[in-house]
Parts: structure tokens; C-alpha cells; sequence
């Protein structure tokens, strides 16, 4: 997919870029394996605002993906490669030889008519799931089950590639795009590839609008407010640094913090983590 620069007719249309989706399969989405999709604008079932800047998006219907390929050793034709409005990356809609039909992440490059395929026996081609015991080391793959049967938990976002960097003694080794290698059993199943729609990130909506219809309500800095915000009143911006302390959020809790538990389970299974924000700054102005 290639992105669309709009003619700068307008301030809006100046700095606005999209994705191009007009190779993607222009049909509604297969009625069977769609449900409806309730939102709550950020409040919790007593009404109280728990997430803030949330509220007032398109209705959509939610499509109901397969992370598990749970047909095994039957193959697929792709029938579509659709827009999926919920996530950041394109879905493609498969026609099992059984007449089964269901959705999956589609992969880039994955065409309309290709042939997929899950189970320990598949091909090493794109779309294709296999268990990580089977796939050669160094290929990159997406939607990778963090445990055997689970589904997909690990790299479904548009453009996401995570490299297999060898195994043994029943585990193996992956890098996942953030740089922290992990450990994931080698029964636990990937598909082959990096996910569609790897232009995402070049996306600009352009104006306020837009984020709108997706759900994303104006956010006001906390160092335009008044006391009643940490950043907020005094002269400068004495809430953020300096004697003002770190930053904070609205209740006064520092942000920018890793919050994942010291004693968790599964940290013995991390290798090596990412790296911090200001150790890769630092790298960067090295290059």
C-alpha cells in the first residue's frame, strides 16, 4: 500500500497524509463473523470518567478475528483483504477447502486468491502459521501466541515484524520490535511475515475532526490549567521541572514510570528488556 499526499488546497489538505486503500476489497464485512461493538466513552459501569479523552466515535461493528488457526492442516483461499475500522492493520477474509470462512491479520504482500495454510506441515510463505519449533531462524513473523493454544498476543499492529533468533531446550528466542528478546515455547504458533499496512505510521489525519470521528477528544496540556492541576498556575512552567518536581498526572502520580511488577511470573523469561527512552535518545544522537 502506498500513502495519499492530498493537494494543499487548504491548510488541512496541506498537512494531511493517509493511506491508500484502494487496492483493499471493496465489500461489507461477512455478516457471519461480525458482532455488535458497545462503547462507553471512557466511563465504567457507574458512569464515573475512568479514561480520559475518549468519547463520541463512528459506529462500528466489530469483526470477529481467528487468533487461534484453529483449522489445522486445511487449505485456504483469501477471498478479501478488508479495512478493519478497530485496529491499525488491513484483515483478510479466508474460504477453508471445507467452506468454512474466517478472518485472520492479513500480511503484507498477501494477495486475493493466495492459498494459506495451518499446521506443523505448512509451507514457510507468508500467511502461513506454523509452531516457532518449525520456522528457520532469522525470518520474521507476527501474531504469536505468548502460550501454546492461547491465540495471538504478541505483534498485531500494522507494520509489526518480530525476528526468530534460534531456540533450544524446548524455548525459543525471540526479538520483538521494541529490542527485548523474550523467551516463547517452541509449541506455541506464528505466522509467517510481518503485518499489512506498514505505512500507518506515516499517517497525518490533518485536522481535529477526524481523530473526532474516531473517538479521540480534544487534550488540554496540564501547564495551560489552573492549580487544580500539578503543571497548572505559577509562573513558567513550574509544574513539570525545576522545583516543580517531575511530571505528573492529574491525581499528582508520576508519569513515564514502568509499572510492571518486580516479582512477575513471567519476567524470568525475558532475556533482555528495552531499552529506556533516555538511553535510546542518547544512542540516537551518537549515530
Amino acid at each position: 500500500m502506498a500513502i495519499k499526499v492530498l493537494k494543499p488546497t487548504t491548510p488541512t489538505r496541506r498537512h494531511t497524509i493517509l493511506v491508500d486503500r484502494s487496492e483493499l476489497t471493496k465489500k461489507k464485512p461477512e455478516k457471519r463473523l461480525v458482532s455488535k461493538l458497545q462503547k462507553h466513552g471512557g466511563r465504567n459501569f457507574s458512569g464515573k470518567l475512568t479514561v480520559r479523552h475518549k468519547g463520541g466515535a463512528v459506529k462500528r461493528m466489530y469483526r470477529e478475528i481467528d487468533f487461534k488457526r484453529l483449522k489445522r492442516n486445511i487449505p485456504a483461499t483469501v477471498e478479501a483483504v478488508e479495512y478493519d475500522p478497530n485496529r491499525s492493520a488491513f484483515i483478510a477474509l479466508l474460504k477453508y477447502a471445507d467452506g468454512v470462512r474466517a478472518y485472520i491479520l492479513s500480511p503484507d504482500g498477501l494477495k486475493v486468491g493466495m492459498e494459506v495454510q495451518t499446521g506443523e506441515e505448512a509451507p514457510i510463505t507468508p500467511g502461513n502459521s506454523l509452531p516457532l519449533k518449525k520456522i528457520p531462524q532469522g525470518l520474521f513473523v507476527h501474531a504469536v501466541e505468548m502460550w501454546p493454544g492461547k491465540g495471538a498476543l504478541l505483534g498485531r499492529s500494522a507494520g509489526t515484524g518480530i525476528q526468530v533468533m534460534g531456540g533450544d531446550k524446548g524455548y525459543v528466542q525471540l526479538r520483538l520490535p521494541s529490542g527485548e528478546m523474550r523467551l516463547v515455547k517452541e509449541e506455541c504458533y506464528a505466522t509467517i511475515g510481518n503485518v499489512s499496512n506498514p505505512d500507518h505510521k506515516n499517517v497525518k489525519l490533518g485536522k481535529a475532526g477526524r481523530a473526532r470521528r474516531k473517538g479521540v477528544k480534544p487534550t488540554v496540556r496540564g501547564v495551560a490549567m489552573s492549580y487544580k492541576h500539578p503543571h497548572g498556575a505559577g509562573q513558567g512552567k513550574s509544574g513539570r521541572h525545576g522545583t516543580g518536581g517531575p511530571a505528573k498526572d492529574p491525581w499528582g502520580n508520576k508519569v513515564g514510570t514502568r509499572t510492571r511488577k518486580h516479582r512477575k511470573v513471567t519476567s524470568k523469561f525475558i532475556i533482555r528488556r528495552r531499552p529506556s527512552k533516555h538511553k535510546f535518545k542518547k544512542y540516537k544522537t551518537l549515530i
